[in-house]
Order: structure tokens, then C-alpha cells, then sequence
């Protein structure tokens, strides 16, 4: 695809989102199914309790505040470029698109969590591994980088400088097959690895204790039994719950199995890169933003992706496919791998997955290749770190 069709039906799903996501926003901020509209315009007017005006003086409806904060994440446009279009001043599109997140924080969370009931959790696993044979997978992860421009001459920003010499935020993501976000971490900066966002994140603690991903096994060859597991890239540990790809010389079975693994993620990569194109405002590089606002103006982003996907909306078939959510960063490795990981791995290749396809004398269905694989990850110490950290870490698992 060109750039300029890509570039067109960047701005049709765009303008489709200024139409329609406006009455799922409103509705969102209300969870009982009947008299949606009606609930959240109730519920936007007592949380946008600020009258703002237009440059004539008349009073902005709820309806116009919402269209507005949409624009603003939506486009990326600058405060000046869209009040100008609304007809109001760059601080009341500011204070407006802040209200919006706020709201949405209180009332909107119902759109992103984890899987609550064992049907929820059966159908995401029936999916996965209907699209490429990983059976009782219930997620993939995957990480991408906010990039930010801020003063050099502060070195307390320093702390903030990624492996690519970039100024950056961490968004830490969990996708479903449909490429909704199911859990959310934001607000570390790019100097830590994916694997020390992950183990400071409520997920990584709820799974270590058996408190998530602690559903139905199910019984291998040879009689092992395959818990519940997510599934991510060399950048993360190798845990019992999380299945990584094979790094070292790879005999057919292992080969087999990251061909397998790198098409599954791709879901992850294509959802990350899917939710910057829609939300322009996390999209490129931000100019001085603020550090303790943006985790959660990332939030209310994913929050808004999935409303879309929720809408059943063909938006997203209308945007550019894409896996480049994070481009010119290079694939981080984690060396770190426990024993009972690489047993479930290796059994899990060896046995139900070559077989399955072998019985059926077929091919593998999707031929996307594992990523190269190098540029071993900083190690930085996360409470030493943490303590300079000048953002608020918004992680979804502690907002339950």
C-alpha cells in the first residue's frame, strides 16, 4: 500500500471515529446496557461540571467537549490547530481533553480487564488456538515506546533515555485474539527492560501466586499436563505462565514452534501499532509532555481502542496493516528462563503441536518468522530506579 492511500484511509477511519466513537464514548461512561446515551450524557454532565464556552459565548454542550477530546487524541492536531477549529482558546481544549480522560478513568474501565468468567477465557483459548495451534494460550504481550522529547540540559531526565538514545514512556499490553487489550501497564520509563516492566506490574504478581491464568490445564503427550500462559518475545522471561521463543540453533520441532509462536504475537504487534495510528496523540514523537498526565492519557487511549472493537465498528479493516508500532528498536533478549518453562516449552513443541500438524498433513498456516534476535537488554535495578521516577505508573491491575 502508498503512502498517500494509506494516508487516506488513515483520515476516512479517523472521521469515522469523530462520528461514531462520540456515542460509545458517551455510552461507555454509563455500564447498564439500557438508556445508554441517556446515562452518559447524565453521567458526562456531572463529571464535566465546568461550563466551558465557545468564542460567542454560548456554553459547549457535553456532546461538543466529548467531539473535542476525541479530535485531540485522535488527530494529534496542535491545542491551537483544534481550537481554532471549535472556536475556543488552546487551554479550554487542554482543560476539556483532561476532563474527558478523567471521566472516562471513572466511568469507562469496564472496557478493558481481564477475562472474569470461564466462558471468557475458554472462548479467547478456543481462538488462539484455532488461528495457529497454541492450545490454552489466553494472551500475548507485548510492549511499545512513547516517545518524548524533553530538556537535555535536566539530567534528572535522564532516566527516561531508552536503548535507542530516545527519550521514552512504556505501554506493557496483553492482547486477545481480536486484538483487544486485556491488561495494561504504563508510566516506566524506556531505560527499564520489558522484562523488569513486567515484573513490576500486578499481572506479573498475580500470576506468580497463582491468582491469575489459574484455569483449566489440559494433558500433553507422555501425560504433562499445559496450564493456562500467555505468550510474548525473546524481551521477556521464559516462566511457566509465559512461553517464549527458542533462541539457540533449532532442530524442526523448535523451528516449527517460533513460526507458530511469531505468527500468534503478531496480534499483539498489529494491535500496538493499530492503537498509535488511530490515537495520534501517543503517535510520533511528543513535544515536552506532561509526565504524570500521559500514562493515564495512554490509558483512556487503549480504553478508547477497545470501544472500537466493541462497537463492532469496520474501522480498523479500513486502516493500514501494520507491525511497526515501535520502529527502529531493535528486539531486546532476556536471558532469564526457569526451569519449569523450559521443560512446558520443550514438550509443548515436541509433542501436541508437530503432531497435531503432522497428523494433518498440513503446513503451517501463517510462514511469519521469528525476529532476529539480539542486542542483549540493560539491567537496571527497578527500586533503585523507581525512586526517581517522575511519573504515575498506571497499571490496570491494581484499579480492580
Amino acid at each position: 500500500m502508498g503512502p498517500i492511500r494509506g494516508f487516506k484511509r488513515r483520515k476516512k477511519a479517523e472521521k469515522k471515529v469523530d462520528q461514531n466513537v462520540l456515542d460509545a464514548a458517551l455510552s461507555s461512561l454509563q455500564p447498564q446496557p439500557n438508556s445508554l446515551w441517556i446515562g452518559g450524557m447524565i453521567s458526562l454532565r456531572g463529571l464535566l461540571a465546568i461550563n466551558f464556552t465557545g468564542s460567542d459565548g454560548k456554553p459547549l454542550s457535553p456532546n461538543d467537549q466529548v467531539a473535542i477530546a476525541l479530535r485531540r487524541l485522535s488527530s494529534g492536531e496542535s491545542l491551537s490547530n483544534i481550537g481554532d477549529s471549535f472556536g475556543i482558546n488552546q487551554s479550554t481544549v487542554s482543560h476539556i481533553t483532561w476532563r474527558f480522560v478523567e471521566a472516562m478513568e471513572e466511568r469507562g474501565l469496564h472496557h478493558l480487564r481481564w477475562p472474569t468468567t470461564e466462558a471468557e477465557i475458554e472462548e479467547i483459548k478456543s481462538k488462539f488456538e484455532k488461528m495457529h495451534g497454541l492450545p490454552n494460550c489466553c494472551g500475548v504481550i507485548d510492549t511499545t515506546h512513547i516517545v518524548m522529547t524533553l530538556p537535555t540540559v535536566d539530567h534528572s531526565n535522564d532516566v527516561w533515555i531508552d536503548r535507542e538514545k530516545n527519550h521514552s514512556m512504556v505501554l506493557q499490553a496483553i492482547v486477545d485474539p481480536d486484538m483487544r487489550f486485556r491488561d495494561v501497564i504504563v508510566g516506566y520509563p524506556g531505560s527499564l527492560s520489558d522484562a523488569l516492566v513486567l515484573q513490576n506490574s500486578s499481572f506479573f504478581k498475580l500470576s506468580e501466586e497463582g491468582k491469575r491464568l489459574n484455569g483449566k490445564k489440559i494433558e500433553l503427550m507422555e501425560g504433562t499436563e499445559l496450564g493456562e500462559y500467555i505468550i510474548g518475545d525473546a524481551g521477556f522471561p521464559l516462566l511457566p505462565w509465559l512461553l517464549t521463543p527458542f533462541q539457540d540453533a533449532l532442530p524442526d520441532h523448535r523451528a516449527e514452534f517460533n513460526k507458530q509462536h511469531a505468527a500468534t504475537r503478531a496480534v499483539a504487534e498489529i494491535a500496538l501499532a493499530r492503537l498509535k495510528e488511530m490515537w495520534r496523540i501517543i503517535h510520533g514523537v511528543m513535544w515536552l509532555p506532561d509526565k504524570n498526565r500521559l500514562p493515564r492519557i495512554v490509558f483512556v487511549c487503549c480504553l478508547l481502542h477497545n470501544i472500537v472493537i466493541d462497537m463492532e465498528d469496520k474501522v480498523f479493516s479500513e486502516m493500514p496493516m501494520s507491525l511497526h508500532h515501535d520502529k527502529d528498536y531493535r528486539q531486546q533478549i532476556c536471558e532469564s528462563a526457569s526451569e519449569t518453562g523450559i521443560d512446558i516449552r520443550e514438550k509443548l513443541s515436541s509433542t501436541y503441536l508437530v503432531n497435531c500438524h503432522l497428523e494433518k498433513g498440513s503446513a503451517l498456516p501463517y510462514n511469519l518468522t521469528a525476529p532476529s534476535l539480539h542486542d542483549n537488554a540493560r539491567a537496571y535495578d527497578v527500586a533503585a530506579e523507581a525512586g526517581r521516577l517522575q511519573a504515575e505508573v498506571w497499571d490496570i491491575g491494581s484499579k480492580r
